[in-house]
């Protein structure tokens, strides 16, 4: 069975969002989570409801995209039980789930090409979190209020 995967995006993540979720679904269970076209819609919207399903445990991580990724990395770390990095290369994808569990990867579909936004989504899918002493600062970080 394959591995499944959240992903959702606003209007300026939308096309990198398809470009994704071609490109992953060979490997993985995709779960599109919207948005369906490049309209106008606001990206707390999409990016809010998406990042409830990764709480409620309904999907495991979720890969969300805006224009930049900051608003759409700024909607995601306002709920409790998200952890979401906005990474531009794979060394930092890497680090997000290595040390800090990032269970959101925040992508900007206006500022990543194809390439390197598929090698991004890759590494942060395929690393697993280290736990150890990093266990001590996500527990800190879910307590904090």
């Amino acid at each position: 069975m394959k591995e499944s995967i959240a992903i959702a995006s606003d209007h300026g993540g939308f096309a990198l969002k398809e470009y994704l979720k071609k490109s992953l679904g060979e490997t993985y269970e995709i779960v599109d989570l919207g948005t369906d076209s490049e309209s106008s819609v606001d990206y707390p919207d999409v990016i809010g409801k998406a990042c409830q399903k990764v709480v409620s445990l309904e999907v495991p991580r979720l890969i969300a995209l805006c224009g930049t990724g900051i608003g759409a990395s700024i909607v995601a770390n306002r709920i409790k039980g998200i952890r979401a990095a906005l990474c531009h290369d794979e060394f930092t994808a890497e680090m997000s789930r290595r040390h800090n569990d990032a269970n959101v990867l925040v992508l900007g579909g206006r500022i990543l090409g194809t390439d390197l936004a598929l090698r991004v989504a890759k590494k942060w899918i395929e690393t697993d979190f280290e736990k150890g002493r990093h266990l001590t600062r996500i527990q800190k970080i879910e307590n904090w209020s």
